[in-house]
């Protein structure tokens, strides 16, 4: 028992300083440099002049209604109030039911994950309990392999084969696009490069995308985040002659590349963000934490919560959690590093995704598209 215990302890620790190490923004003691001549300041505006359309108040509605009828058979609840941030410019919601029935448009979310995904994925040990409870009322969810340690460009190629060899539906699209982290901006490069998948594609969810990317890339290195190549189990390869992740993660290529890259108007998009209080961020993300601070406090442990948004999208709302625990559920399968590492990784993904499958079920209906 005692050597087991000093094995699991040595593999545990070896797990622990990888992601200390490879992860964005923990591996340098230089100073942050969020700021250059190519990268001016984001500057907050109202939400309407940033060509944002403003749902926070309806998307708190159908949220709040599906924690609370789901509470008794989900893991992680939470009260509503605890697991969205409500800031001071939210909208009031508008006070009509929620459809918590079988849904009229059988939606299918495709998960883009993000950088380093097949490298843990099956240390994760990632159960379908999503899939199944969103299957229970019509929807489904499927994740989309690509490759986590490649550029955008990359992964849009991989993104556009896998929509086309999909087999198309009757009717209107099903096909709902939520990209983690990276795999929004991944999202967004294949809409633009590739318009034959727009006809197939119903709407795109930025889920604490790094849309503005973030300053903490700068100080990163690719090689550094290729250690996670050697994560128990992993799946990743090199990225080899495409080493772009850290490159498209860059505020300064972000920006050059929205800049540069009008996005499609026949595709609806929304934005969910990740802006935790300060008291419900992991013990292992506080120091990235800490140090995009310096940009913004108001982050999420690796993007700033406005640079999260998809320019001219829907705004659906802030959760109330880090960068890792809106996707990444680690605690959930390695309770030992939850309790001593990733402290605050609880959150009841299996209602958030019915809600925000209904939330653009609705939206689709109520806009037509």
């Amino acid at each position: 028992m005692n050597r087991h215990y000093h094995r699991h302890r040595r593999r545990l620790l070896a797990v622990i300083t990888l992601v200390a190490t490879a992860g964005l923004g923990a591996c340098s003691t230089r100073p942050l440099q969020p700021w250059s001549a190519d990268t001016p300041p984001l500057v907050l505006v109202p939400a309407a002049q940033a060509g944002v359309q403003d749902q926070r108040g309806r998307f708190r509605e159908v949220f709040c209604a599906v924690l609370e009828a789901r509470k008794d058979e989900i893991p992680d609840y939470r009260e509503c109030d605890e697991a969205l941030t409500r800031l001071e410019s939210e909208p009031d919601g508008t006070g009509k039911p929620v459809n918590l029935a079988a849904a009229a448009r059988p939606l299918v979310a495709v998960l883009v994950p993000g950088v380093g995904w097949d490298c843990f994925a099956e240390w994760l040990q990632v159960s379908n309990t999503t899939h199944q409870h969103l299957r229970r009322f019509g929807y489904d969810m499927v994740t989309l392999e690509v490759d986590s340690l490649a550029s955008s460009e990359r992964n849009a190629r991989l993104i556009r084969d896998a929509i086309m060899d999909m087999p198309p539906n009757e009717g209107p699209p099903q096909l709902v696009l939520v990209g983690y982290s990276k795999g929004a901006p991944d999202i967004l490069q294949a809409l633009v490069s590739y318009p034959e998948i727009r006809p197939r594609v119903a709407a795109v969810i930025s889920v604490s995308g790094s849309i503005g990317g973030s300053a903490l890339a700068n100080d990163a290195t690719q090689s550094r985040l290729e250690l996670l190549r050697h994560w128990p189990g992993a799946r990743c390869q090199s990225a080899g002659s495409d080493p772009g992740a850290l490159e498209d993660l860059r505020p300064a290529s972000r920006m050059r590349w929205l800049a540069a890259n009008p996005l499609p108007e026949d595709v609806p998009l929304y934005s969910l963000g990740t802006f935790p209080r300060p008291d419900n961020v992991s013990a292992l993300l506080r120091p990235a934490w800490n140090k995009l601070g310096r940009v913004d406090a108001r982050n999420d442990g690796q993007v700033v919560f406005h640079g999260q948004v998809i320019p001219g999208s829907t705004l659906a709302g802030y959760l109330n959690a880090d960068h890792w625990a809106a996707a990444v559920p680690i605690a959930r399968a390695h309770p030992t590093i939850g309790s001593l590492f990733v402290t605050r990784n609880g959150f009841p993904r299996e209602a958030l995704m019915e809600a925000l499958l209904r939330f653009v079920e609705e939206d689709l209906a109520r806009t037509g598209h």
